[in-house]
């Protein structure tokens, strides 16, 4: 069976996290191949610093390679930007497997969990973000910096384990 190039690319593993996917991260934009095999793939980073991107575009671009595919492009689109709602359930369970806490998700609505309330004031940073040790939601903000610059640092306030975090 021949993988596709969306396929091949959405599997590459984030430099940073490798326990994620780019796929799981949602950094996967797009994937156009056609009948020759050249293939163009735009990615939109987590954030316009992010010192992965060039490993990122060099991992995506060799796995297509190695897979017959013929390159033409892997370039980067910032607009829209990149948002947490991006990671994919499967991305947010394996970030809380790792104890990274991945951020609150807000699927409908502008900011109620539920979409019921489109007036709500509440948004994905003051939902609170879910301890990956207990799952308590009353976490504190201990340092915007966290292990790399995509996370920060947060306390729970119920078992007071530190934990890191993926920015919203």
């Amino acid at each position: 069976m021949v993988t596709s190039a969306r396929e091949l690319v959405q599997e590459v593993p984030d430099p940073e996290m490798p326990w994620v996917t780019l796929g799981d991260l949602g950094i996967v934009r797009s994937v156009v191949s056609n009948e020759s095999g050249s293939v163009r793939v735009v990615l939109t980073p987590t954030y316009l610093g992010c010192p992965a991107i060039e490993a990122m575009q060099t991992d995506v671009a060799k796995v297509l390679t190695q897979a017959g595919y013929r390159v033409e492009s892997v370039d980067l689109r910032l607009d829209p930007p990149w948002t947490s709602a991006s990671i994919t359930e499967d991305g947010r369970r394996k970030l809380a497997e790792v104890g990274i806490a991945p951020p609150a998700h807000v699927s409908a609505g502008l900011g109620d969990p539920k979409g019921s309330n489109p007036k709500s004031s509440a948004t994905p940073l003051s939902l609170g973000v879910r301890c990956p040790h207990c799952g308590s939601i009353e976490t504190a903000l201990l340092s915007r910096f966290g292990a790399s610059p995509c996370q920060e640092l947060r306390r729970c306030s119920a078992c007071a384990e530190p934990f890191p975090a993926v920015r919203s």
